[in-house]
């Protein structure tokens, strides 16, 4: 079988860990394996045609998506499925379905003018961030409107959500399939390019992050959690994170491609058919 990786442009530009890992292991296995980044390739999207028995989206940019997209339409098979993927990149849509299916966020508004936020920043402190967004860019923390008119209109809109204090620390929780693993680090604009520590899984956090990959329809995904006095909160999910911290997982991602380009019946591929 081949299978085709839709990669990102990494920060370093060095082979992801994991995923050599897990060619290794595919490609030990007979699975004949190419990957491509979509910026540096030349396409005819009008000529792009399903030519791989499956297609794993490791790239959250808006040309590997919308080729992704184009692949979808033709028939082509793709882990995660082009529509889960699509859902999630936007914060505002997946925020309002986690809602739905009573995983807790914070509470979120919309805007594209920061002066409608004047009254609600002296209600409490505020995260503004793209909602299209990923990798944690673009995230601004004001806590009074003397930082909110410091900031400039953003040129498209945002998503805002209250701050919600935790202990200092992110917690991930990083799935395949089932299996849930979780990993603790500090934020920072860089933070998503170092790895976190492990630490254990508590039945409260696997519940949350298979309930959260259930709605959204995701087998390879992350969610980042906010533990605070006032219970968990889940303030970002995405699909096929880099699972940085999370030891021999690239066996682990690796099983579950073969199970799914193999089209074997797993529960969380069960759960995606539905």
């Amino acid at each position: 079988m081949r299978l085709y990786f839709m990669l990102v442009r990494r920060v370093p530009p060095v082979p992801s860990p994991v995923l050599v890992e897990a060619y290794e292991i595919l490609r030990r296995r007979g699975f004949e394996i190419d990957s491509g980044i979509a910026e540096e390739i030349l396409l005819r999207p009008d000529e792009l045609v399903p030519s791989y028995d499956l297609y794993v989206l490791k790239s959250h940019t808006e040309l590997s998506l919308s080729l992704a997209g184009i692949l979808h339409t033709q028939g082509a098979r793709l882990l995660n499925p082009y529509q889960s993927c699509a859902l999630t990149q936007n914060k505002l849509v997946v925020t309002r379905i986690l809602q739905n299916a009573r995983v807790p966020v914070p509470r979120s508004w919309v805007t594209a003018d920061l002066s409608l936020l004047r009254e609600l920043v002296e209600e409490t402190p505020l995260i503004i961030k793209p909602y299209m967004g990923h990798r944690g860019v673009g995230i601004v923390k004001v806590r009074n409107q003397h930082e909110l008119r410091a900031i400039p209109n953003p040129e498209t809109p945002v998503i805002i959500q209250e701050y919600i204090e935790g202990d200092g620390e992110d917690l991930k929780a990083y799935v395949v399939g089932e299996q849930v693993f979780a990993v603790r680090k500090r934020f920072s604009q860089a933070s998503f390019a170092a790895p976190g520590r492990p630490v254990p899984v508590s039945e409260e956090v696997r519940d949350l992050a298979v309930r959260a990959g259930r709605v959204c329809g995701l087998a390879l995904y992350g969610l980042d959690i906010i533990e605070s006095s006032r219970g968990l909160f889940v303030v970002d999910v995405n699909y096929f994170p880099g699972y940085k911290g999370v030891p021999h997982v690239g066996a682990v991602i690796a099983d579950y491609i073969e199970d799914y380009a193999r089209a074997r019946p797993t529960l969380s591929a069960l759960a995606l058919a539905r």
